[in-house]
């Protein structure tokens, strides 16, 4: 064996106590206890061990930017704009060079899969994307990393944004965004983001009904379009804050057509918390969609954080952890079962979502993992677990020593 990694208990088997995983040619080999095989050895004292982390939801050509912008409002429609003018200067060596530091980041913290909207219009061109695709080699040292291109400020309204991502799906991207309400034909987008996701061959994965108002949504149509192109399983949509308007009854209608119709639900409780109810002074609405309880009506759900140090979310470590932690003080989570549940909308449920094929701590697949200082799942999030070694194709990328106490 190449390592063996002694006394693991793993997420989602807590009940079958200690366990040893041998790790050989960058794969699983064999999971069980007593392994009897040589190798170097990692003694893991119990800790919990996962597969690695998954965003499935990340800006990173736009991430670190927060000294470029002047917030005063902290809506969504002045993040826009503040973005948009500070992208004017968006160079090619600058975003790379930023997303590096996000990408540091999101391995110290055990992410080995991410997908990153990256931002194509008129005004940056291809720019970002440019400096962002490299970075896709760079890195696979440590994760995964898939692109998605978005056009933010719209794209009927906004000529030239078309050919753009059509560019940049020839370049490479692997998925295609979109942001239906910054369009003046939101379901004309909508029809042509599935177009082009069919001509390319390409997932789906789109910014959907954010506001407060539940009168006004393109879920349904979104559904509606998935089921007529046949692209069940392979659509998500992120935001979606109207969800958490709705009473009840609607609230279960629109989960069964999102179960019917295969279309996943990205929640990113940073930026919904940040961005939503800057028009109350009081009774200050969340808008952060209760996705354990679409879970519970058979909507694949994931986690992420969006973005990382600019006006759409002026926080982050890429931690997420912290970001299942958040969401489960939010949505009044507290069972050991749905705090549980948190966990895998970072992990399994994230993998299902961005249809990753040989994802667990399973004999065969690749040893992508992460170590966390907890003995379940549950606790991990509850106690903001921090990561201790992370591992991809069975090769160590991080480790952090844990702290110690120092008694007289």
């Amino acid at each position: 064996m190449d390592l063996i990694l002694r006394n693991a208990v793993i997420a989602g088997e807590e009940s079958a106590g200690l366990t040893d995983i041998g790790i050989d040619d960058g794969r699983i080999a064999v999971v069980q206890p007593g392994l009897s095989a040589d190798g170097a050895e990692i003694d893991l004292g119990g800790n919990l061990v996962a597969p690695g982390f998954v965003e499935t939801h990340i800006h990173l050509d736009k991430s670190c930017i927060l000294d470029r912008c002047h917030s005063e409002e902290g809506n969504l429609e002045e993040a826009i704009a503040q973005v948009a003018a500070a992208k004017q200067a968006f160079t090619e060596e600058d975003v790379a060079e930023r997303a590096r530091r996000t990408l540091d980041k999101c391995v110290l913290q055990g992410t080995t899969h991410i997908r990153t909207h990256v931002e194509v219009d008129p005004v940056i061109g291809l720019r970002s994307l440019i400096g962002i695709l490299p970075l896709v080699k760079e890195y696979e040292w440590a994760l995964d990393l898939d692109v998605c291109v978005f056009p933010q400020e719209g794209l009927l309204n906004n000529p030239g944004t078309d050919e753009l991502m059509v560019e940049g799906l020839r370049m490479g991207a692997k998925a295609v965004g979109a942001a239906p309400y910054t369009d003046t034909d939101p379901h004309g987008q909508i029809d042509r983001v599935f177009e082009m996701a069919r001509e390319f061959d390409v997932d789906i994965d789109m910014h959907l009904d954010f506001g407060a108002d539940p009168a006004d949504m393109d879920v349904e149509y979104v559904c509606q379009q998935t089921q007529q192109f046949g692209y069940g399983g392979r659509v998500a949509v992120g935001h979606v804050t109207k969800f958490a308007a709705l009473p009840e009854a609607r609230f279960e209608e629109i989960a069964e057509r999102l179960a019917s119709a295969g279309v996943a639900v990205t929640v990113l409780p940073s930026t919904d918390l940040f961005l939503m109810g800057r028009d109350r002074d009081h009774n200050v609405v969340r808008g952060v969609t209760p996705a354990h309880k679409l879970l519970k009506l058979g909507v694949n759900c994931s986690l992420s954080s969006n973005n990382v140090l600019d006006p759409f979310t002026p926080f982050g470590d890429c931690s997420l952890v912290r970001m299942a932690n958040l969401y489960a003080n939010v949505c009044h989570v507290g069972t050991p079962e749905e705090t549980a549940d948190c966990f895998e909308m970072v992990t399994r449920r994230s993998a299902k979502l961005l249809r990753l094929e040989g994802y667990d701590v399973d004999a065969g697949n690749r040893a992508d993992l992460v170590v966390l200082q907890a003995p379940d799942r549950a606790a991990a999030v509850s106690e903001l677990a921090a990561p201790l070694y992370g591992f991809k194709h069975g090769r160590q990328t991080f480790i952090r020593e844990a702290a110690r106490l120092h008694r007289p």
